[in-house]
């Protein structure tokens, strides 16, 4: 099983049968438009201004399940981004990515690699920045710590590596490069 035996749900009601992204690199991130890491949003329209034109594709998955940090509707989800960030990588609908409601795209992400690249000192600083607001990230093993994570993914579907939000989108660019 690969990333495009899946069908991911479009922000405006369409479906995205990921089969049809046979050949392409896909960057894959769970985002939220309030949380801290939300600039980089920025870095992820660098990355795809430079690469769309080789074969990347940006799946940006709004999820509200942290720190309810993604509030509104998927439109003004996506109109916040646009005029923001000036955005134009593919936005889907908002999902869920940890607990019995986790997507099932998220879900074969997580079983797939259930680590990220992060250091002990990052992870421990996001957990202790989360425990001094009163926020919890991940509950489970393999669970999606925070607003932010990525997938990097192959040109034949399969998961290359997972990066913790903490890892800036220019800091994978050579990941990325490699695979192009």
């Amino acid at each position: 099983m690969t990333i495009h035996d899946f069908t991911a749900k479009g922000r405006n009601g369409t479906s995205l049968d990921l089969s049809t992204l046979k050949g392409k690199v896909l960057l894959i991130v769970n985002t939220a438009t309030g949380c801290g890491f939300t600039p980089q949003y920025e870095g992820l329209e660098k990355l795809y201004a430079k690469y769309h034109g080789r074969g990347l594709e940006i799946l940006d998955f709004p999820c509200d399940q942290f720190g309810h940090q993604a509030p509104g509707s998927d439109d003004e989800i996506h109109q916040f981004c646009a005029l923001k960030y000036n955005t134009s990588f593919d936005q889907l609908a908002k999902i869920e990515v940890n607990g019995p409601g986790a997507d099932p795209i998220f879900k074969f992400l997580k079983e797939a690699r259930p680590k990220d690249d992060a250091s002990e000192d990052a992870i421990a600083g996001l957990r202790g920045l989360l425990a001094h607001h009163g926020l919890t990230g991940a509950e489970a093993p393999g669970d999606i710590e925070w607003n932010f994570t990525k997938f990097l993914i192959d040109r034949d579907g399969n998961i290359v590596k997972r990066f913790h939000p903490t890892t800036k989108p220019e800091e994978i660019d050579a990941e990325i490069a490699k695979l192009l």
